[in-house]
């Protein structure tokens, strides 16, 4: 018999609040995390601005020790590893260095690039001919499972550890990938999660290819535009999200708190066929995964209460609304609420998924919808297909039973995952 999966634990590291407590205050406020930063400015960024999670260097200590911080230059395995920890904790778990081997846990932790700077580092000293000096943590710090390798060691997990890359998809295939191993019976719990740095060296590529905004460098909190008529592209942003799942059994079993409970999802491709790109989505696909989910999931998309979009503030914000429409058969007053994450945070890449998989889940839990900020003037193109009043933009303390999350990732890759609210 198929096991039902549930969430006992949450964790992230966010623009605008890290911990449990700050993102859910943020996220009940419409307050941003985005910033201007010289250094862009400095490098001749046209978006000069974006979000990185305040950590000082007291409270990187509170999770790793002085010897995993010598020489550490990765934000994103750092972000994924207090987000993860984080979790763990909250699920009412112990980290404890000289525990046995969990056998029963496991982690599927996604990134997209993992320690540039620490790449950069061990450049320059190759070229000046140092290979000794290179130091005995440039490969944990610059392979992409080192976030995974990193938490698996600081948690003594014993089931599948790895990591997995879908671009902006990867924290919600994460997810659905972590779901189905203990579906399936073949772990009690998974971490999963995803993560990615911040900065020039990740960010650089984005701002060559003109997908970022440069309209907003002195007003920066305004900056990220989702559904917007004067959205100009995304904000980068940085940060970690990670979810405990676990079998219903299991936290039953051990009285764990219960968030909520994952109904299903399903992840696909659309081939880079039928409009379909490396950057941009085929819209058939989109609405083929979304239906997959719901069908996977066992519900009715007339029960879907509240959407958490990929919704990145470009000109493909109105063709994932036309697609959500098409997939849920639901359009005018008839749509469900829509909200994105993003529009507070900016797009945190293959941390977004993860991150905003969270914010799904903390508004279903504590049954709120969080606004939507900066998207006052709603695009025309969105009104024609839903009515305004299924975008917030003001908190709603809102009964939900049924949130879907979407993410959609370069490469043309899908994932969509249901939540739905746990009642005992």
């Amino acid at each position: 018999m198929k096991q039902r999966v549930v969430i006992t634990g949450l964790g992230v590291v966010a623009p605008n609040g890290i911990g449990l407590s700050e993102f859910t205050k943020a996220l009940r406020n419409g307050n941003s995390g985005i910033t201007f930063h010289e250094e862009l400015k400095a490098l001749n960024f046209s978006c000069q601005i974006g979000g990185i999670p305040k950590v000082s260097e007291e409270l990187k200590s509170k999770y790793l020790t002085d010897l995993q911080l010598r020489g550490f230059k990765s934000s994103g395995i750092l972000y994924g590893c207090m987000a993860g920890m984080d979790a763990w904790k909250d699920a009412g778990l112990e980290i404890n260095p000289e525990s046995e081997v969990d056998y029963d846990s496991g982690l599927i932790f996604g990134t997209g690039t993992s320690g540039v700077e620490k790449f950069r580092e061990a450049i320059y000293k190759l070229d000046d001919g140092q290979v000794r000096r290179l130091g005995s943590t440039v490969v944990l710090q610059t392979m992409a499972s080192g976030v995974s390798a990193y938490l698996s060691g600081i948690l003594g997990l014993g089931n599948q550890v790895t990591t997995n890359s879908s671009a902006c998809s990867t924290g919600t295939e994460a997810l659905i990938l972590g779901f189905d191993r203990i579906r399936q019976g073949k772990a009690k719990r998974m971490l999963v999660g995803s993560c990615s740095d911040h900065g020039p060296y990740v960010w650089g590529g984005f701002d060559a290819m003109r997908v970022m905004t440069y309209k907003y460098n002195d007003n920066p909190q305004e900056a990220s535009r989702p559904m917007s008529a004067t959205a100009s592209g995304f904000v980068p942003g940085s940060g970690a999200g990670a979810l405990m799942l676990e079998s219903l059994e299991s936290a039953l079993e051990r009285g764990a708190k219960i968030y909520a409970e994952v109904l299903g999802g399903a992840v696909n491709s659309g081939g880079q066929r039928g409009g379909g790109t490396l950057t941009a989505p085929n819209p058939e696909a989109v609405q083929r995964c979304i239906g997959q989910a719901c069908e996977n999931s066992g519900i009715n998309t007339a029960n879907i209460d509240l959407i958490n979009g990929h919704l990145t503030a470009t000109s493909k914000d109105t063709l994932e609304i036309e697609n959500w429409v098409k997939a849920l058969g639901r359009k005018g007053r008839d749509f469900p609420q829509i909200n994105a994450t993003k529009s507070s945070i900016g797009h945190c890449l293959a941390a977004a998924g993860a991150i905003e998989c969270v914010a799904s889940i903390i508004q279903l839990h504590q049954q709120f919808i969080a606004p939507n900020i900066n998207c006052e003037d709603l695009h025309p193109e969105i009104l024609k297909l839903i009515h305004s009043d299924c975008i917030p933009t003001v908190l709603q303390e809102k009964a939900l039973d049924v949130v879907a999350k979407a993410s959609f990732g370069f490469g043309d890759v899908n994932a969509c995952v249901l939540f739905k609210r746990y009642i005992a």
